[in-house]
């Protein structure tokens, strides 16, 4: 969630950060405004994108009298696209000196950047190196005191004005702490002639997940700086971005979303958003996501599609049933439904008997439907054809050896934190039809308990001195997730398979910290687990796309692992292990730690890896086989290659950074001999190609 100026002042205000004398000024308003402040005063329109200064969205005023035409003047305009909802108004101050101060988390370097320069202001990126110092922050700690000093010396400042920076700096980092922040950043901070520190400019940027954790935090979200569409989508719980095309689409799970996203736009049938229905694909979501798209007069025809993994597809289509009202869709539906109860959800929707309502029976299918249904007056939307890179060459090995071997398999003994709640009973119960070896169970004080046919225990420490574990698979809410990933650790279990999702940024960071040296291999947050086709399931997956073979899937997403394996099955090609390493920017076992564990792994005998934009998992991948002569065959799937730059697409670490980012990604994974697949449907195909 990322804040305007006047909310991220008012952040820092209520965490004692001095910030100027200001007040929010809506259209409507100018005419009765009278603040008191001395002159000159400062209108400042309020809008997320940068560079409002050169584009003329600040206006100074010496006489009050100026000020109901300037704001209304600014209430006009647009800065990068962004319309102006309100200004800020604050008297000028007067400056010594601009300085720059940001505390960010970084995902490249998994820990807090402290940055300090010595000049502030618009320019800074222009400034040079030198302006500059960086300074890594490890949490669960904060700056140590010879990086305060080290900032404060960069700055510059006399040596009278140490107390009152230190000081700034500490509030600033609990300011950080308290409140999720990704981003806290002061541009300028000033000093004034008699010697205070002021930020006279702020930037804030909340973690989605503290927000949903933290109610009160929504103060802090200014509906104005959203469409319609998009403040109904949140308050729904809905992931949703504007695209420019006219196809609506409705999917369940970011990575799937994103791949059909890519789909039609390289189909020439460009999609007009994403739209991510989540897991929880009930009748109100149903209905607010179908409210959303035939009230976007951009939209000409909708594509759902549908893999059910945990999710039921019969489901979906008794809530899509029950939003249709048994009245014919007032634009043409599409439907693709694959894996849990697709054929049972095909059923429900065939006997409505309504027009406008169409089947299909894979996404190539759905195509080949809105290909016809292509309305004429719809504007072409140009993207560049994806690339299609078979396997390449790759430098001999190197001699490079690996002490790891993939080791999880029918015996492996599993512990499950949290299994007395209502997810822990029913995967518990899942894991265990398929084979698992579910030995104990944690939930704090339920011990002696016994669930399912598994002793329960109030702590790993106690269910250790009865039981050997091999792996433990947690199920508890965010809040409790990191304890219970540092619970795991703490008693060296080997793996720990973290299934939830909305734990925040700073409390994994924290965690991952705590476990550095530990033999704990950490899979996930927000991943769907482990599971070894035919022998052991440690996740949330749903059984039916998997079957034993010579193929690793390792993937960033469960919606794409479970759309892969099934293709994978249905063309004769089992797996021999598949994990998802999580979608969360902050994970433990990572692409390259599968590698080292894989190359030793006789079971495999070519990997898929599926990918996502944003962060350097694959990029660092690439490396990794080029460097240590990996040999076996790799094919991968990138999934989002046609998202918006700077768009956050379901995962919080699903960013493509402007400048070309995902091209960079897909050509570095080519030059290491990778098959790059232009599509889901080539994945099977290259595969096959691959193991002859």
């Amino acid at each position: 969630m990322l804040l305007d100026e006047h909310n991220s002042k008012l952040l820092f205000e209520s965490a004692t950060i001095p910030v100027p004398q200001g007040a929010a000024v809506f259209p409507g308003e100018e005419d009765d405004f009278a603040p008191g402040y001395p002159l000159p005063w400062f209108l400042k329109a309020q809008v997320l994108s940068g560079g409002r200064g050169k584009a003329g969205g600040i206006l100074r005023i010496n006489d009050p009298a100026e000020f109901p035409a300037k704001a209304r003047k600014l209430f006009t305009r647009e800065i990068k696209g962004e319309p102006v909802p309100f200004i800020r108004v604050e008297p000028g101050e007067d400056i010594a000196h601009e300085f720059y101060l940001s505390l960010t988390v970084s995902r490249e370097q998994r820990c807090i950047l402290l940055t300090t320069g010595r000049q502030g202001g618009m320019e800074i990126e222009k400034l040079g190196a030198d302006n500059l110092l960086v300074q890594k922050i490890r949490l669960p700690g904060g700056p140590a005191p010879h990086q305060v000093r080290a900032a404060f010396f960069h700055l510059g400042l006399d040596k009278e004005r140490f107390k009152d920076f230190a000081g700034l700096l500490d509030t600033l980092f609990r300011c950080l702490l308290d409140n999720g922040l990704l981003l806290a950043e002061i541009n300028p901070l000033i000093l004034t002639p008699d010697g205070r520190l002021v930020a006279l400019d702020g930037k804030v940027e909340m973690d989605d997940n503290f927000v949903d954790l933290h109610p009160e935090a929504q103060a802090y979200y200014q509906r104005e700086h959203a469409s319609p569409e998009e403040n109904m989508a949140r308050d729904a719980g809905l992931s949703f971005v504007r695209l420019p095309g006219w196809v609506g689409l409705m999917v369940n799970g970011a990575g799937l979303a994103m791949a059909t996203m890519d789909l039609l736009n390289f189909s020439g049938l460009p999609a007009s958003n994403f739209l991510d229905l989540g897991g929880a694909a009930d009748q109100k979501r149903m209905e607010t996501a179908l409210e959303l798209l035939f009230g976007d007069n951009r939209v000409k025809a909708i594509f759902i599609n549908l893999f059910g993994g945990i999710l039921s597809c019969e489901k979906v289509a008794l809530a899509i049933q029950g939003a249709l009202g048994g009245k014919s869709p007032e634009k043409p539906i599409v439907v693709r439904m694959s894996g849990k109860d697709a054929e049972a959800g095909l059923k429900v929707l065939r006997e409505l008997n309504v027009d406008n309502l169409h089947m299909a029976g894979d996404m190539q299918a759905a195509i080949a439907i809105l290909d016809t249904i292509r309305p004429a007056e719809t504007v072409a939307v140009d993207y560049p054809a994806p690339l299609d890179l078979p396997l390449g060459p790759r430098p001999a090995p190197t001699g490079w050896r690996s002490e790891e071997a993939f080791a999880i398999d029918a015996d492996t003994p599993v512990l499950v934190q949290g299994i007395t709640g209502r997810e822990g009973q029913l995967h518990t119960r899942l894991m265990q039809e398929y084979g698992a070896n579910v030995v104990a169970g944690v939930t704090p004080f339920k011990g002696g308990q016994e669930t399912l046919g598994v002793p329960v225990y109030d702590s790993i420490a106690e269910a250790r001195q009865r039981h050997d574990i091999g792996a433990s698979i947690i199920f508890v809410p965010p809040r409790m997730a990191a304890d219970a990933v540092d619970e795991a650790v703490a008693n060296e279990i080997p793996w720990t398979v973290c299934i939830t999702e909305g734990i925040t940024q700073h409390e994994m960071l924290a965690a991952f910290e705590r476990a550095k040296g530990s033999p704990t291999r950490i899979v996930g947050p927000n991943t769907p687990g482990i599971i070894v086709p035919g022998q052991t399931k440690i996740g949330i997956m749903p059984t039916r796309p998997f079957m034993p073979g010579p193929v690793a899937v390792l993937s960033r997403s469960g919606t794409l692992t479970y759309e892969v394996a099934d293709r994978l099955t249905r063309a004769g090609i089992g797996q021999s292990v598949c994990v998802g390493i999580g979608g969360d920017p902050f994970i433990g076992v990572d692409f390259v730690d599968m590698f080292e564990m894989i190359r030793n792994h006789d079971q495999t005998r070519a990997v898929i890896v599926l990918g996502e934009i944003g962060g350097q998992a694959e990029e660092n991948l690439a490396e990794y086989v080029l460097r240590t002569g990996f040999d076996k065959p790799v094919i991968s799937f990138i999934a989002g290659q046609t998202a918006p730059a700077g768009k956050r697409l379901g995962h919080a670490g699903a960013i493509l950074e402007a400048g070309g980012g995902i091209h960079a990604k897909l050509e570095t994974m080519g030059k290491a001999g990778f098959a790059v697949c232009p599509s889901l449907e080539a994945v099977a195909e290259t595969t096959a190609r691959a193991l002859k």
